[in-house]
């Protein structure tokens, strides 16, 4: 083929196409249906039960709406399961939107301390430039939701329940970042003459920011009344608390126990090693964001393993590739595309990542796995997309998904061999801002 596309090279693909009755075909049928319905694999559908030799979940899903908080619920749902048994009920939910409040509040105070300490590079700086770009997203991580936790406590749903914003983020998104922008560049302007009139600078801006979110979300508890009526109708009163108070009661989980393991197969990114990714974080202060790079036949072990002892388990995933909402399963080949374009789409996951094909896009649970001759052939997943997606909000995930898709999960520093326990005090490997290991806290993916 020549550079440029020309009469001839335009020809010669048209007769390509029209001489293919197969391509013809596939033409007919995709313009009448969506890629989905045609590209199908019907065995794959037809042989991925939803039943699990351990299943853990007898509660419904929560819903994040149109909003990419999937980390924070699924952080959420793992702490809920606990606290439901402690309070005798068969559903409660966390205030989602108690901790959104304080992750942009936080996140907006981390963001702008980042500003002061790149004021001496210019505005097109690439780290710069990429801190600009990915203000105040709604996503985040494990690390990001434990420091939260550790710092403003939690609340139940109904001392401070949802709002249109909260479900929808996308319009206050907007406003909070033209906020945070115009905040850059004060701090940065101001940071020339020293750090003490930057942060006065910033102070102002953290202001404006409290204030917006309370307009949106409205104003955070100092402290409540907390009493219910359990599941044998037997009523409870416990007085007033604080978020902390509340946190450090019913929260059974031992937090800052949890290390987190990821696969990352990328020949730059040895196993057995740390590695954090720059300015990734929420609250100043709070312990980095951390990742343990593991076999994924480690990673594996340990989810089953957790989930066989009754525990769910926290993961992040590229939650896009070869889904079906309407079956409620994931499967590496799940849609066959390769026979319906007659094309390649063979990149291997470290070219993926490389190539900038696949990242980290959606956090969710474990609640079961099924185990054939002491191997997963495949896992429950409790999403947050609301009942109306999957099996009342549940999917079944192949575990060739599993190998392909998933990156990350949450575990016990106990449940890691002992070789592991130890990496995990190694000082990491710093991975700049706009490396893919840190894309869940950027474009986490909403309800779709």
């Amino acid at each position: 083929m020549e550079e440029a596309l020309t009469p001839a090279t335009l020809k010669g693909l048209k007769e390509d196409f029209t001489s293919q009755p197969a391509y013809r075909l596939a033409q007919n049928a995709v313009t009448r249906a969506s890629i989905d319905d045609v590209a199908l694999d019907r065995e794959i559908v037809n042989s991925t039960a939803h039943t699990f030799s351990t299943t853990l979940d007898d509660w419904k899903v929560t819903d994040q709406e149109t909003s990419g908080r999937c980390w924070l619920f699924a952080g959420l749902n793992l702490l809920r399961v606990s606290t439901m048994k402690t309070l005798a009920l068969k559903e409660f939910e966390f205030s989602q939107n108690y901790a959104m409040f304080w992750d942009k509040m936080e996140r907006a105070n981390y963001v702008l301390e980042a500003f002061i300490a790149t004021r001496d590079r210019d505005v097109d700086d690439r780290t710069v430039a990429y801190l600009l770009d990915s203000l105040l997203d709604d996503g985040g991580q494990w690390n990001m939701f434990v420091a939260l936790v550790r710092k403003h406590g939690l609340v139940p749903k109904e001392v401070m329940p949802e709002t249109q914003s909260s479900s929808n983020t996308r319009r206050m998104n907007a406003v909070l970042r033209t906020l945070l922008r115009r905040g850059a560049k004060s701090v940065r302007d101001a940071g020339r003459h020293g750090l003490e009139p930057a942060r006065a600078e910033k102070d102002q801006v953290l202001r404006a920011m409290y204030r917006i979110l309370c307009i949106h979300l409205g104003s955070p508890p100092d402290r409540f009344l907390w009493q219910w009526t359990d599941k044998d109708r037997a009523f409870h009163r416990e007085g007033f608390m604080t978020p902390m108070e509340f946190a450090a009661k019913y929260i059974e989980i031992p937090l800052d126990d949890y290390v987190c393991l990821v696969h990352d197969p990328r020949p730059s990114s040895p196993i057995g090693r740390t590695f954090t990714v720059e300015y990734l974080g929420n609250v100043v202060g709070a312990p980095p964001v951390k990742y343990l790079n593991v076999e994924m036949t480690v990673m594996k072990e340990i989810a089953a393993r957790v989930l066989r002892a009754g525990e769910p388990v926290w993961f992040g995933s590229d939650v896009g590739k070869m889904i079906s909402n309407d079956y409620g399963l994931w499967d590496a080949h799940l849609y066959d595309l390769p026979a319906l374009y007659d094309a390649s789409f063979d990149l291997v996951k470290s070219d993926r990542l490389l190539y900038r094909d696949t990242a980290m896009t959606h956090a969710m649970l474990f609640t079961g796995v099924d185990i054939v001759d002491e191997m997963p052939r495949r896992w429950r997943v409790e999403n947050s997309w609301g009942a109306d997606k999957g099996r009342d909000g549940f999917y079944a995930m192949n575990d060739s998904w599993f190998d392909e898709y998933v990156f990350e999960i949450a575990a016990r520093r106990d449940s890691l061999p002992e070789s592991l326990q130890r990496a995990v005090d190694l000082d990491p490997i710093v991975l700049p801002a706009w490396d893919p290991m840190g894309a869940l806290a950027g474009g986490a993916l909403s309800r779709r």
